[in-house]
């Protein structure tokens, strides 16, 4: 066998059990699979943050556990600079398959945006209040990498600091602070210390 078909095999293998396991972690019974809700406090002694020549302030101390419905890659722009990854968040109602499996799910441009047919599954406040877009600055290489083999139907465990993020020019980039806001500034940036794919 020449290496040309043998590397066309191999991709195409790649290829196979990156579908597989898409659709595993895409497919799951209908039911809630989040029940809690995310924690949030005030920062304490927070570190001193600061990464690529920004200064990072922690604003409060966070940790969620939520079902991923959505995954984005960034790669070009001032924010992909922190943040190369937004994740679409969904816990409680917005967990379970039965709901979400009448709701329509998209990204792009650092926004999650969400859309219903005909009947709301559940109310839209419910919607709102337990789903939202968040902008993932990892802390080291490590967590990086993890963040970045994350996949629709996931459930992951993500700990850190809600953060506002600024440089010298006077840009900033600030996160939001309650989960019952929509919109522009609604999504929630997020120093992440330690992130766990379940």
């Amino acid at each position: 066998m020449s290496w040309k078909w043998l590397f066309i095999l191999l991709i195409a293998y790649g290829a196979l059990q990156h579908w597989q396991d898409h659709r595993a972690a895409s497919v799951r019974t209908p039911g809630i699979t989040v029940a809690g809700e995310p924690l949030q406090a005030d920062p304490g002694p927070a570190p001193d943050l600061g990464m690529k020549g920004y200064r990072i302030q922690p604003l409060a101390r966070f940790s969620i556990q939520a079902r991923v419905l959505g995954a984005e890659r960034y790669r070009f722009g001032r924010e992909a600079d922190l943040s190369p990854l937004d994740l679409a968040l969904g816990w409680g109602p917005m967990s379970d398959s039965a709901v979400l499996s009448r709701i329509s799910i998209s990204q792009g441009n650092r926004f999650y945006h969400w859309r219903v047919e005909n009947e709301f599954p559940i109310p839209r406040e419910a919607i709102e209040t337990h789903s939202a877009n968040m902008h993932l600055i990892p802390a080291t290489e490590a967590v990086a990498d993890r963040m970045l083999g994350t996949r629709p139907g996931q459930i992951v465990r993500i700990q850190g600091f809600l953060v506002e993020a600024s440089a010298a020019d006077g840009w900033r980039w600030r996160s939001s602070l309650t989960r019952k806001d929509t919109g522009g500034g609604a999504c929630e940036l997020i120093w992440v210390e330690a992130f766990e794919a379940l």
